[in-house]
């Protein structure tokens, strides 16, 4: 009666292994860490300079622009998330373990975004005041972000997958997330408007969890079909 337990166990413990050697992974690849925050960064505060000092105008673009400029920094490392595994073996290596492939590759998902998506989630409040973000909006920022880069990362996993053996795949990869992510980044503009207009933002947050539950539910299957296609 235990071994269906065990079994489970057992993918838990792979899942986290995976987990935990990407963390220690990246975090020796100081460069491929720090470029997506960086890049989130130098957009905003850029705003400011091209357009005006003026605090009204700047909290009205303040939605869009932290979207687009946590939507483009995202896609910055999700080329990274399978690439080097496929180049010295380890994606092979986890499709003849025996282990969950869907599993696997969750973990590293998981592992993107807790390295590029949660950083820029707690980012955006503090650039947000540069746009004149008032301080009540931040935790509606921080929450709209964190929701809905976790979509993100789920759907740029099926892209890294689908884009696994193209030279140079990172234009596609763009090509291929971007459509997708429309709605994340409409819904998730959405919630920070009226999180800085002190209007009740739950709303768009419903829908942003919704299409977050979406993802965890259906992404990492597409994703590791993907993975399997691009290895042939």
């Amino acid at each position: 009666m235990n071994p269906p337990p065990a079994g489970r166990a057992s993918w838990a413990t792979a899942g986290r292994l995976v987990l935990e050697r990407d963390l220690r992974l990246a975090f020796r690849r100081s460069g491929q860490l720090v470029q997506p925050l960086a890049f989130f960064a130098v957009i905003t505060l850029l705003f400011p300079l091209a357009l005006t000092p003026e605090l009204a105008r700047l909290r009205e673009v303040a939605p869009g622009v932290l979207w687009i400029a946590a939507l483009l920094s995202s896609l910055l490392a999700l080329e990274f998330l399978f690439r080097d595994d496929a180049h010295d073996g380890t994606l092979e290596q986890f499709v003849l373990s025996g282990q969950s492939l869907t599993l696997l590759l969750f973990a590293k998902t998981v592992a993107h975004w807790m390295l590029t998506g949660l950083p820029l989630a707690v980012m955006a409040p503090v650039v947000g005041v540069a746009l004149g973000v008032p301080l009540q909006a931040l935790p509606g920022i921080l929450a709209a972000l964190a929701l809905g880069t976790v979509t993100l990362s789920l759907v740029g996993a099926i892209g890294a997958g689908l884009t696994l053996g193209v030279k140079r795949g990172g234009v596609l990869l763009s090509l291929l997330t971007l459509p997708l992510a429309v709605p994340i980044l409409v819904f998730g503009a959405r919630a920070t408007e009226l999180a800085i207009k002190g209007a009740d933002y739950a709303g768009p947050m419903y829908l942003l969890a919704a299409l977050a539950v979406l993802g965890l539910t259906l992404a990492p299957l597409a994703a590791a079909a993907a993975v399997r296609i691009g290895l042939e």
